[in-house]
């Protein structure tokens, strides 16, 4: 429970994120959700529950009981981290236009985690997927729907949402192709001789007729296809391929990245592909090869 003037506070920083800042609507769905935990917490902690007083008031105590309470009822590092970096930009703002010393927060620390690197699929089991995908349905236009999807995913580096956000108008699929991404950011990634073949190959079979205003990737009964009906295709066709748990469709975007970087791509380039807004997002790939180098050098290096 929060005040009515802290409410009213979170939904003018919320509006001022999507303004200015371009947040899409899940990033505002989860920043609203992460703020009103932290202020229903601060509002019981403090005992206070009218005006703005007890959060322009906060203190470091304050900071460190929220984090210890977050962490006692299990929220991870890497949670806490995100939902104390929207608190953050939410005090910057609030101290803003309430005119007070918002350094309690913004001095906080965040809690110290490894970032997981992504996770590939090499080479030779990407195009096992591809292959073997359409294998998973018995309707010939579903498994080629589901062959065209990962192709795309793959063959693009797109992410599940964007591929299975096109239009019928986006058919049959052009050389490049503009993507609207993550926080309405548009770019223009570059399409495969046969990821356009497998789009037309399914739009080919596909029972559903193509029109300009529905979805491209329809589902049995003619809506958008769901990400969730994507991810068990994938499962099983990876318990067929007998690869592990981590070769989701995500990780073909993930493949996508590195096995352009091993082929020698530029990592500026990379990162326009991908669509990342910081370049620190994408060296991560490189952190990937170079793992893989590491593990090439110690399985062939002559041992003294």
């Amino acid at each position: 429970m929060i005040s009515p003037a802290a409410a009213d506070a979170l939904s003018g920083w919320l509006a001022s994120q999507s303004a200015l800042s371009g947040a899409s609507q899940n990033t505002l769905v989860a920043y609203q959700g992460d703020l009103t935990e932290f202020l229903s917490f601060i509002t019981l902690h403090k005992g206070e529950t009218q005006g703005m007083r007890p959060l322009t008031e906060i203190t470091v105590s304050d900071m460190r009981a929220w984090m210890a309470h977050a962490r006692g009822h299990g929220v991870g590092a890497r949670s806490l981290a995100r939902k104390l970096s929207a608190v953050k930009s939410f005090y910057r703002w609030l101290a803003e236009r309430e005119e007070f010393d918002p350094t309690a927060v913004l001095s906080t620390r965040a809690p110290k985690f490894q970032k997981k690197l992504p996770r590939p699929l090499d080479q030779d089991a990407a195009r096992a997927v591809i292959d073997t995908v359409e294998l998973q349905s018995q309707m010939p236009w579903v498994g080629a729907r589901d062959t065209a999807v990962v192709t795309l995913l793959y063959g693009c580096g797109l992410r599940i949402s964007e591929a299975l956000g096109l239009n019928g108008r986006d058919a049959p699929l052009p050389p490049a192709l503009r993507i609207l991404g993550k926080g309405g950011k548009e770019r223009v990634v570059p399409v495969i001789g046969p990821a356009r073949e497998a789009v037309a190959a399914y739009l080919d079979l596909c029972p559903h007729p193509k029109e300009d205003d529905a979805p491209l990737f329809r589902g049995v009964r003619g809506g958008r296809l769901s990400p969730r009906i994507v991810s068990g295709v994938m499962a099983r066709t990876r318990m067929q391929l007998g690869l592990p748990a981590t070769a989701t469709p995500h990780a073909l975007r993930h493949s996508f990245a590195t096995h352009l970087l091993e082929a020698g791509g530029d990592l500026r380039a990379i990162q326009e592909l991908l669509g990342h807004a910081s370049l620190s997002t994408t060296q991560a790939y490189t952190a990937v090869d170079t793992t893989r180098l590491m593990d090439v050098y110690n399985r062939t290096h002559p041992k003294a």
